[in-house]
């Protein structure tokens, strides 16, 4: 089930895509336990049968209150055409760019939940490559009847302009070094496959590598930032079992392609509730920078 707010009439310019500034819609959806099954099973952990009532691990609730667009209403990228909830940006390669989200208790594998998302603002800037346009969404997930949120997220998308040849990507950054976690991670297209139909995420630079080379220009698959995220939650979630997490925010720093080495590490502070996280590539760059803290 789905609610929403009447959309503006599409801008005539690239300001005017702040008219969408607190659009809203609510989704309906129960967290079942197939998902959860099969994410672990993707993750490489043992069998799992997810119990009514076990607490749903971090970042998790991405399985839930999917796009179900039509097939008739899904771009050239894969992605719904431009339009709908979203602001209608005439931008054609779009990234999440990262989240902050604050934990207030426990999903729970059985619920019944609802997620109210608003736009919350939209930037344009010009970047070195061009135009670029940021989009941030406010996403409230409460379990349905409940006053107050169980999660509270904000994503940010970003739209870029078509590669160009003569572009000059960013200087990498190197990754840090010393951490006290470490587990490297090989994605493959049949990963990176089961966790687009795990989100039923359409957007083919994560699966269709003819797409993704000759279209849009990268060497390879491009890994889900959010993927990337949950393997770093995963990785504090297998060093530090029961940990409770407040709040995680991540950026992506850097494009991590399939089929070489991705190294999640992390390092908890002296403070003792702050635990700083990363993700490097084969080649030790940066390719994606967060933090969780601890209750």
């Amino acid at each position: 089930m789905t609610t929403s707010t009447t959309p503006p009439q599409a801008p005539a310019d690239l300001a005017g895509l702040r008219d969408w500034i607190g659009r809203s819609e609510t989704l309906h959806d129960s967290i079942v336990p197939q998902p959860v099954v099969a994410l672990h099973a993707t993750l490489d952990y043992p069998p799992t049968a997810a119990a009514p009532g076990s607490a749903l691990p971090h970042l998790w609730h991405w399985m839930y209150f999917l796009p179900t667009y039509r097939h008739s209403e899904l771009g050239e990228d894969g992605h719904p055409t431009r339009g709908g909830f979203l602001p209608p940006v005439p931008l054609p390669r779009r990234m999440w760019a990262g989240s902050q989200l604050e934990f207030h208790r426990p999903v729970r594998v059985g619920d019944a939940m609802q997620r109210t998302s608003t736009i919350a603002d939209v930037t344009v800037k010009e970047g070195r490559t061009g135009r670029l346009v940021f989009v941030k969404v406010q996403h409230d997930l409460r379990v349905i009847g409940a006053a107050d949120p169980s999660i509270t997220e904000f994503h940010d998308i970003v739209y870029r302009e078509a590669k160009r040849p003569d572009d000059v990507e960013p200087a990498p950054t190197a990754a840090p070094t010393g951490a006290a976690w470490q587990r490297p991670w090989t994605p493959d297209d049949v990963m990176l496959f089961r966790y687009s139909a795990l989100t039923f995420n359409g957007h083919r630079i994560h699966y269709d590598r003819r797409y993704v080379t000759q279209v849009e220009g990268y060497p390879g698959l491009i890994v889900h930032g959010p993927l990337i995220a949950t393997l770093l939650m995963d990785l504090l979630r297998r060093e530090m079992p029961g940990a409770d997490v407040a709040t995680f925010r991540f950026k992506a720093v850097r494009p991590t392609f399939d089929g070489a080495t991705l190294q999640v590490n992390g390092q908890p502070q002296a403070d003792g509730k702050t635990i700083k996280l990363w993700a490097q590539d084969h080649a030790g760059w940066l390719t994606m920078d967060a933090v969780a803290t601890l209750r």
